[in-house]
């Protein structure tokens, strides 16, 4: 393997030439004048050629080195603007992040996050990736994307995270169902209603099932919603009653009339979103600096039913 001149080696090379004295040159470099002698020897020796003229009254490059100094500077301004890249990187949050979203909760959630990622970390390419949240934990434990926001529970175990928000879910009924005229509701007044649903996979899906357990509601099954805005349709033509979380709430219910949101009130419901990764990746520091600025997005978004409380 050829010699390879390490980056001190150059950077006294450089000093002596700048300099025209061992001892200035040393002082420069922050090392005694023997190290820096000795290691330009040695440089010297290595690729057999002469580069410091020190036998005449200055010190002074030979031609052998000043032909070489233009490549010794070139490398050392290298050397320093990939330590800058490196330090701007890290302060970027690595520069690139793969973001997994589950589609009941990045699409609502994450316009603040957005907002003040691009204020905080202008350098931060952000890629999102919409996927059902079993499938978003296979992609991030398999490379595919570097980390996911998702609803509880994450089933994957080699999985981090960090709670993000707590959401509250909300039971929708049509505008003509008898229910919706009462002022409360007990998980016992829904036994027997036909509830709809997102397809497995969905944390949703498992909320209605769980409801519908609870209750003894009836979860359709001739039915499954590709989107929230689907089972809201399906809600305000009186196909069933289905759960919405209230980030989706706060953004697409403003003009909805045909849907009535309730609370039943011995079944409080609500759903904790965290981001998560990799358990042991080495950008650990950059999801975590992500996750709290995720926090501060959200919580600067003002969404009604939407908290940072700790899980």
């Amino acid at each position: 393997m050829p010699y390879r001149p390490s980056h001190r080696q150059l950077e006294y090379l450089v000093a002596v030439a700048e300099h025209g004295h061992f001892g200035r040159a040393a002082r420069a470099c922050h090392v005694s004048q023997p190290t820096l002698s000795a290691q330009l020897k040695l440089l010297e020796d290595r690729l057999g050629v002469v580069l410091i003229d020190r036998g005449g009254s200055a010190v002074q490059p030979t031609p052998a080195g000043h032909a070489l100094l233009p490549y010794a500077r070139t490398v050392l301004e290298t050397l320093d603007e990939f330590v800058r890249e490196a330090q701007a990187a890290d302060k970027g949050l690595g520069g690139l992040i793969r973001m997994g979203v589950a589609p009941t909760a990045g699409p609502y959630l994450l316009p603040g996050v957005i907002e003040l990622l691009q204020e905080q970390v202008p350098g931060l390419q952000l890629y999102i990736r919409e996927e059902r949240p079993s499938l978003l934990e296979t992609a991030v434990r398999e490379g595919n994307v570097d980390c996911i926001l998702t609803p509880l529970p994450v089933r994957e175990s080699r999985l981090a995270c960090e709670v993000i928000c707590c959401e509250r879910i909300y039971l929708g009924l049509p505008q003509r169902h008898p229910l919706a005229a009462r002022p409360g509701l007990s998980v016992s007044d829904l036994e027997g209603e036909r509830m709809l649903t997102l397809g497995r996979g969905h944390r949703l899906y498992d909320q209605v099932q769980a409801l519908c357990a609870a209750s003894g509601a009836v979860m359709s099954e001739d039915y499954e919603g590709t989107s929230l805005d689907a089972l809201r349709q399906m809600v305000a033509i009186g196909m069933g009653l289905s759960l919405f979380p209230a980030a989706y709430v706060a953004s697409e219910f403003a003009r909805e009339r045909q849907v009535v949101l309730r609370s039943p009130g011995d079944w409080p419901m609500q759903r904790h979103i965290v981001l998560a990764w990799r358990e042991g990746s080495p950008r650990q520091a950059h999801f975590q600096r992500l996750a709290e600025l995720a926090r501060d997005g959200i919580a600067g978004s003002g969404l009604e039913g939407v908290s940072l409380a700790e899980a």
